[in-house]
């Protein structure tokens, strides 16, 4: 996404207003920005006593406690810099409140935390493949996938002699052992020229090959860049800002959905980081490194695009499904979508964010987002594909990060970790997958 009809429109969009005013919902507005969150998430209720987060820019996102019933959360939420709250659920163990993305939410995480030693009882992936819908690839700079994975996370490269070196997790199921990249990449500069994939398919990403938007490939991630902290842990992401042309693909997979096939994907990135520009994604894309025409994508999208497919709730960010030639936050959109609302899609109001799309076979798709803090995801659509062209699909089953299709290269955001699935799991996954996301402590 997006495609050749509208390479000129797309580059101006860089240095012009691209999206059309944003209706905000019970609330004053500021400006977007690339680095700021904008929106919010409603709440939802928690199971004990809790003070709901701040919405950003001061405007209270609902800071409502009451006693051993619910709490709501940040439902509106303004432009400017975010603002976290109620970090502590009374009556039940610790839980990140709302910090207006997704609120009030109490009581204990079911899923296994992370250890001393860095290990986890139980990957995302293992979850999957309990449901019948496995990984067929799993890709992240932070942590291990599957309970049992014991290998490498990604290899850097080294600035000084170009030599490179693999970072492996510090034990089997756990987190980077970033002592590694410490050390070979001392008194030098590192990128990442691999991120391998964790599940038996060996889809390894490496930077991407010539596009449409990419003439000459793409380039790899400063591997000193996104730094983050899991459960005491530092990691780094894959650090992606506009015009870098930090891409990475792989269009020979083995495994990944073709046609009309099933398929679902979750990521894992920084909430604070996004632009309004097409395209920052990860998941399914043409082959060709061109648009292929309506369909033959299904990738999920994270930023403030609204002329690719329209407003949300709020001024974003938001998640959308891009299935070629639209970012589609509902059944609607295309090229010049500004004046489409689709409210269901709340902005994102988080300091990391998961994001996911969901797509069976036949005409449907679903789109989840919730604050990586939290413990539940949010239903931004769960309907019929827009049309003309989307139904059935036409993948052909490349893996992109960090671009559209086509290269598309004007997306901004931090990738940590993300997955793609054979089949299209329950919402119990679903469920399951965020509660680990949130076990493994992003931003501790």
């Amino acid at each position: 996404m997006p495609g050749n009809s509208r390479l000129l429109a797309n580059r101006l969009c860089l240095w012009s207003a691209c999206a059309a005013a944003v209706a905000i919902f019970g609330c004053s507005s500021a400006g977007p920005s690339n680095d700021e969150g904008n929106g919010g998430i409603d709440g939802k209720a928690g199971a004990s006593t809790q003070v709901a987060g701040n919405g950003a820019g001061g405007q209270a996102g609902g800071s409502l406690a009451t006693t051993g019933g619910s709490s709501t959360g940040g439902t509106g939420g303004i432009g400017g810099t975010l603002s976290n709250g109620g970090v502590t659920s009374v009556g039940g163990s610790t839980s990140m409140g709302g910090t207006g993305a997704v609120g009030g939410l109490g009581g204990s995480n079911s899923m296994a935390g992370a250890s001393g030693g860095g290990s986890t009882s139980t990957g995302p992936c293992d979850i999957y493949a309990t449901a019948n819908t496995p990984c067929v690839a799993a890709h992240s700079t932070t942590r291990a996938l599957y309970g049992a994975y014991n290998g490498a996370l990604y290899q850097l490269r080294r600035a000084s002699d170009m030599a490179t070196k693999d970072v492996p997790v510090l034990v089997a199921g756990g987190f980077v052992d970033i002592s590694v990249q410490d050390t070979f990449c001392g008194g030098t500069t590192c990128t990442i020229s691999v991120i391998y994939d964790q599940s038996p398919n060996k889809n390894d990403l490496v930077k991407s090959g010539v596009a449409t938007w990419l003439p000459n490939g793409g380039v790899e991630a400063n591997a000193a860049s996104g730094k983050i902290t899991l459960s005491g842990h530092t990691a780094h992401g894959i650090y992606v800002t506009q015009n870098s042309n930090v891409a990475y693909r792989n269009n020979a997979t083995k495994a990944v959905a073709k046609g009309d096939q099933p398929e679902a994907m979750y990521m894992v990135l920084d909430g604070k980081r996004y632009s309004s520009v097409c395209c920052f994604d990860y998941g399914n894309a043409e082959t060709s490194g061109k648009d292929d025409g309506n369909g033959t994508m299904e990738a999920v999208y994270w930023g403030t695009d609204t002329t690719w497919g329209g407003t949300g709730q709020g001024s974003g960010p938001w998640i959308a499904a891009d299935l070629e030639n639209g970012m589609f936050k509902g059944d609607k959109g295309g090229w010049q979508s500004q004046a489409i609302n689709t409210p269901s899609a709340k902005s994102v109001i988080a300091s990391y964010a998961t994001a996911m799309l969901k797509g069976p076979s036949g005409n449907h798709f679903t789109l989840k987002a919730g604050d990586a803090e939290s413990t539940s995801l949010v239903t931004m659509w769960d309907g019929v594909r827009p049309s003309p062209g989307y139904s059935p699909k036409k993948l052909q089953g490349a893996i992109i990060l960090g671009t559209g299709g086509d290269g598309s290269n004007g997306g901004t955001g931090t990738f940590f970790e993300g997955a793609m699935t054979s089949g299209n799991p329950p919402d119990s996954v679903d469920a399951l997958i965020q509660a680990n996301i949130v076990a493994a402590g992003y931003g501790h």
